[in-house]
C-alpha cells in the first residue's frame, strides 16, 4: 500500500509525541506557510513531505540517510 499524501492531526501527534490539539497547532502553523508560498491547504491535514522537511530536515520519516548518518 502506498503512503498516503497528507498527515492528518492523529498521525502528527503520534509522530512528535505530543497532544492531538498541539498537533493540530502545528498544522494550521504550516498550513498557513504554505498559504503564504501559493499553496492550497486542506484544514486539519498536512502535506506528509513538508511536515518531515520542518521537523527533519533532509531525513526521511525521521531517519537519517548516507555515510554519516550517526553524526
Amino acid at each position: 500500500m502506498t503512503e498516503r499524501m497528507f498527515m492528518k492531526a492523529d498521525e502528527v501527534a503520534e509522530v512528535l509525541e505530543v497532544s492531538k490539539p498541539y498537533a493540530y497547532k502545528l498544522i494550521r502553523q504550516m498550513n498557513k506557510e504554505l498559504k503564504a508560498k501559493g499553496c492550497l491547504v486542506i484544514a486539519g491535514r498536512v502535506d506528509r513531505r513538508y511536515f518531515y522537511d520542518n521537523f527533519y530536515g533532509n531525513r526521511e520519516n525521521g531517519r537519517k540517510e548516507g555515510a554519516n548518518a550517526g553524526l
